[in-house]
This record gives structure tokens, C-alpha cells and sequence, in this order.
């Protein structure tokens, strides 16, 4: 409540008020104290968001100071982050960055090998990328565009720009499973270019760790791909021009704090599908510059997006009508816990001749890529997975995805998932 603090929802109450009935609704505070709020008054009201399992929530003291506390300490510390953005986006604008030259024949040669017709859209943000790495100001641009429209050639050939000028280009991304398929898409893209690309992640052993941090400090890595591992005080580059972050959405304050160290006077390139409200303001207040990619390539078709109570025989029935016409299957199921238990039923109700597949965070990194590489290569039908698949895995051939318990995820993370079919 927004004057009396954290409280206990304890229901919904109908009580006479002047001989007429009004509905209220019943919260409950530290001590034996409750507070009825008339529906006309919910706007006071909301859910708490900051609990968490390792912050147990401690109810406010109705009539107590503590509560009055909190809201200032928060404001103060809302005001005094702005003030720092402010302070650092007015620096990074002062500070003298890098002027790309302008496109030479092997960049045009790089675009023109892309297999598929650019959109207007993501032809208007290479071009809006480009102008801004040829300024002698470090560019701060976030990309926004859909899940699949093609946000990632983008940010190739704004790699590719930054390599030709004999700088080094840094890619992060927040899950391993990502990091391995930006991999593979670039090493598919910079196919005959002499263009080092190398891959940094949870998975790389000790040995393979060292030979990428010398080779990079030595200038010999030209892209590096990789999850939270870039940010580690060990990775120093020779001659960083160019830093991609991919959903960065997924990055906490604190990795951001490490990426602006990392950042300074470098270009910074963000792509979001989903990217979050303070993103969202920075570029539209003006802090930083924003391109969008809104037109869906050629041939894509839109989403078709059902909502229902769980059942069984529709699940069956949607799952049976993608395998007929040759698709796959995403099954999500968001506890790992029992999750085979749930792609055994899956199995037992679709029958023999249907492979189904598990896939999770907690498996290591060879069972998950031999489960991915068999997802690619068609030799699972349905995949019974979490939301591991929610960042960036495109499969052109899964085209059903089924969300058991949709109302328990996020808005973003529902969309971001729905972006993979």
C-alpha cells in the first residue's frame, strides 16, 4: 500500500458501508493490524515485487516510521542513480572516441554475399549504425527489433566494419547455448574472410580459456563471442572498437556497471526484442540513439497465439497436426525437477513412432549441444524443454511451441519464447 507498506493480501470482502455493500479488499500488516481499502482505491495497491528466495519479506508496521524510511531511502537512491547516468552518458559524449573509415570494397562485398533480400527496415539501421561509427564520438545505439527480424546480420556487419579497420569487436550474450549459435552464424558468415573468431564461455576448459585471453590481449582474436565470462577482469583486449551486447535485457546492474568500465570510449551496439522500461527511456529521452527494425522479413508468417485451459487431447492434437506436415515441437515445461517425467507421458501419449527430447540448464554442455544438434538435424520431433530455449536458439523448423503454465512466466519471456517459432 502506497502509505502504509508491505502488507498480506488476506481476500476480497464485501462489507455494508452506509447501508449500501462495496467490495474491500482485506490486507494484513505486522501484530494483529488490517487495513480494509475500497475498490475504489486499488490504484493505492500493488503487488510486491521485491521478495525473492533469498530476501525474505518482512511486513510493515502499520502507523510506524519504518515504512516512510523505505520510500525515501528508495527515492534517494533512484535520484542518485540517475544523477551517475547522466553524469557517464554526458562523458561518454565528451569522451573522443574512434572514426571508422568509411565502407571499403570488402565490406561491400561481405553485404552482397548475405543469402536473403534485406528488408528496408534493417537496410535504414545499417545505414543509421554505420554513420554513427564513422563519428569521432563512441556510439551508444540500442536496436530494437522483433525475434527474427533480423537484428543479428545487423550487428555482423557492424562487426565486420570494426575488423576491417583492424580493430577488435566483442559479442556478449547471456546463455552459453546462445554464445554457441552466434558462433556458428559467424563462423557461417565470415566463411572464407580472414576474420579469428573465438568462443569464451562456462564450458571452455582452463587450457582453452588461457590460449583465447593471450591471443586476444595479443590482438590476434578479431571477434570474440561470449557469456558473462567477457566481463572477468582477466579479459583485456589489444583494441577494442566495437561491443555488441545481445538481449540485454538479461544483464543485471551490476554486469553493466562492468560493461561501461569495458566500454569506455569503445562503440556500444544493444539488441532487445524486449528491452527493459530504463532502457527503453534513455533512448527515448535522448540518451542514447535508437534504430527499430519493424518490418518482419519476406515470407514470414505471423504468429498465431491460443490461449486455453490445459488439455491433454488439444495438446496431443496440435503437436500431431506439426508432425504431419514434417515441423518439430517445443514442449515447455518449466521445472527441471520433473521434467522427464513429463516427456515420458508426452512419449506414452503420442506413441512409439515420435522421438521426444529433454533439454535444461542443469544438463553439462556436451548433452546439451548433442540434444541441440539433434534438434537441428531432426532427429528429435518434440522437445520437452524450460526456458533454456528462450534466448535466441532459431530452428526453422519448429514451428509449434506449447506453454504449459503460461501464467506463471513473464510477459517478456513470453514473448521472447513465442519469437522462437
Amino acid at each position: 500500500h502506497e502509505h502504509h507498506g508491505i502488507g498480506r493480501f488476506a481476500g476480497i470482502f464485501k462489507l455494508p458501508v452506509d447501508g449500501i455493500e462495496k467490495d474491500y479488499i482485506k490486507i494484513c500488516y505486522a501484530g494483529s493490524d488490517s487495513l480494509y481499502v475500497p475498490a475504489t482505491q486499488l490504484d493505492l495497491v500493488s503487488k510486491y515485487i521485491g521478495g525473492g528466495e533469498d530476501r525474505p519479506v518482512k511486513l510493515s508496521r502499520m502507523g510506524g516510521a519504518e515504512w516512510k524510511k523505505t520510500t525515501s531511502r528508495a527515492k534517494a537512491a533512484a535520484k542518485e542513480l540517475a544523477a551517475e547516468l547522466t553524469k557517464l552518458y554526458a562523458a561518454r559524449a565528451r569522451t573522443p572516441g574512434y572514426a571508422f573509415a568509411p565502407d571499403s570494397p570488402w565490406m561491400t562485398e561481405f553485404e552482397e554475399a548475405f543469402g536473403y533480400a534485406e528488408t528496408d527496415d534493417q537496410l535504414r539501421c545499417i545505414q543509421e549504425i554505420k554513420d554513427d561509427m564513422e563519428k569521432p564520438v563512441p556510439m551508444d545505439r540500442l536496436l530494437c527489433g522483433d525475434v527474427g527480424y533480423g537484428k543479428t546480420e545487423v550487428a555482423l556487419r557492424a562487426a565486420m566494419k570494426c575488423i576491417l579497420d583492424g580493430k577488435q569487436c566483442a559479442i556478449l550474450v547471456p546463455t552459453t547455448v546462445l554464445a554457441r549459435q552466434h558462433y556458428q552464424t559467424a563462423m557461417r558468415r565470415f566463411f572464407g574472410y580472414p576474420v579469428e573468431i573465438a568462443l569464451l564461455s562456462r564450458y571452455s576448459t582452463p587450457g582453452q580459456k588461457k590460449n583465447i585471453l593471450k591471443k586476444t590481449l595479443a590482438g590476434s582474436v578479431d571477434l570474440l563471442i561470449g557469456t558473462h565470462s567477457l566481463l572477468q577482469k582477466s579479459v583485456a583486449f589489444k583494441d577494442l572498437g566495437l561491443l555488441i551486447v545481445d538481449e540485454e535485457q538479461r544483464f543485471g546492474v551490476s554486469h553493466k556497471e562492468k560493461l561501461k568500465e569495458m566500454s569506455k570510449g569503445v562503440d556500444v551496439l544493444t539488441l532487445s526484442a524486449t528491452p527493459i522500461p530504463r532502457t527503453l527511456n534513455m533512448a527515448l529521452s535522448g540518451l542514447r540513439s535508437m534504430s527499430t527494425i519493424e518490418e518482419p522479413p519476406r515470407d514470414r508468417q505471423p504468429v498465431q497465439t491460443f490461449v486455453m485451459e490445459q488439455d491433454e487431447k488439444a495438446v496431443c492434437d496440435a503437436i500431431r497436426r506439426e508432425l504431419l506436415r514434417g515441423g518439430q515441437v517445443y514442449y515447455l515445461h518449466n521445472r527441471v525437477e520433473n521434467i522427464e517425467h513429463v516427456a515420458l507421458r508426452l512419449q506414452k501419449q503420442l506413441g512409439g513412432g515420435v522421438s521426444v527430447g529433454v533439454a535444461h540448464g542443469k544438463m553439462d554442455e556436451e548433452q546439451l549441444s548433442r540434444v541441440m544438434d539433434d534438434m537441428v538435424e531432426g532427429k528429435i520431433q518434440v522437445l520437452v524443454c524450460t526456458t533454456i530455449i528462450e534466448t535466441g536458439i532459431d530452428i526453422p523448423n519448429v514451428n509449434t511451441l506449447i506453454v504449459e503454465d503460461a501464467d506463471k512466466l513473464g510477459l517478456a519471456q513470453l514473448h521472447q519464447l513465442r519469437g522462437r517459432v
